[in-house]
């Protein structure tokens, strides 16, 4: 099969109905300060592109409130108001503390490089909200998902995708700048992946991911462009945008009649609730997942509870209700 052809005997790859994290942003002219941030993160720091798509409407919100007075110009009692705005006009608490992160790293950055002496967002709270726990598959789902057997080439790369997913904790960005060879590649049973911040970590590799792998290797170069480095290809050839790895794992779960909606950070989720449910060692589990701090990685000591909650009520005598 030429590069670029689909293969007749493959499902289409038409996207289901499930709205993409990122799209088209109608953004205002930014001010120069905050362009040169963005190359920062972009260049220096080397944030995603939904990183700085994301950062891109926190900064276009912060411009619009402002009415036109530069950036320098604000104070605390400003930023404060714009969180009450954003407050009122329904913004949940978690967004609201996802766009003072966004606004504090900018003015972090200008008093850095000299261009402000205070940072009027330091000391800025979001509101309160209730703490939501990740949602992670049952080992027995995680099992329905990836039990089976592919139907076709794109079927075969699918299931490689998510067994490497659940396998190794990966984030939807982390898979999909997998290469076929080089630094970020699958070697020796382990995978090296660029994390947040540019950091790079090495997790290991299942036996079932591995075997997905050499299957989906095996027939990759039936769809793959001679020259595409991408280890993960769309059959046009070239690399696998994560919005369609989105909706294929989506499509997926569907084809195996699980009732939950499925994205790749449920998987992640998945493979560090039942790490730990395993092991108890959080630490591990914090290395593998790539989190700078232990904090980040303690929620997922509140799924292992609710999963023990579950084995006490059952098997305890006394636990159990009419007993």
């Amino acid at each position: 099969m030429q590069a670029g052809e689909r293969d007749p005997h493959s499902q289409p790859e038409a996207a289901v109905d499930i709205p993409a994290a990122d799209g088209p942003v109608p953004l205002p002219t930014l001010p120069p300060e905050i362009l040169a941030y963005l190359d920062y993160l972009a260049f220096q720091r080397r944030s995603s592109a939904h990183t700085i798509a994301n950062y891109q409407r926190d900064f276009a919100v912060l411009v619009d409130m402002a009415a036109g007075r530069p950036l320098s110009s604000l104070k605390l009692q400003d930023v404060r108001r714009f969180v009450a705005r954003s407050h009122a006009g329904g913004l949940s608490p978690r967004s609201i503390a996802r766009r003072l992160s966004a606004w504090r790293g900018l003015y972090r950055w200008l008093v850095r490089e000299g261009k402000l002496e205070a940072n009027p967002v330091l000391t800025v709270r979001a509101p309160r909200g209730p703490r939501r726990l990740p949602k992670a598959l049952s080992p027995d789902q995680a099992a329905a998902l990836l039990d089976g057997t592919p139907e076709d080439t794109l079927e075969v790369r699918d299931l490689a995708m998510f067994e490497l997913f659940y396998s190794s904790g990966l984030r939807l960005s982390e898979l999909g700048t997998l290469d076929l060879e080089g630094t970020l590649s699958v070697r020796d049973d382990e995978v090296t992946v660029f994390g947040k911040r540019g950091k790079t970590r090495t997790v290991p590799v299942g036996g079932k991911a591995r075997e997905a792998l050499q299957a989906w290797l095996a027939v990759r170069v039936q769809i793959a462009a001679a020259d595409e480095p991408a280890l993960f290809v769309s059959q046009r050839g070239g690399r696998l945008s994560t919005a369609m790895i989105r909706n294929r794992l989506a499509r997926w779960a569907q084809l195996r009649g699980l009732p939950i909606h499925v994205h790749p950070h449920m998987l992640r989720h998945s493979f560090a609730s039942h790490v730990l449910q395993s092991s108890g060692d959080l630490r591990a589990v914090q290395e593998l997942l790539g989190h700078a701090s232990i904090a980040t990685t303690q929620v997922y000591t509140h799924l292992d509870f609710q999963h023990l909650a579950k084995v006490y009520d059952a098997a305890h005598p006394r636990a159990r209700k009419g007993k």
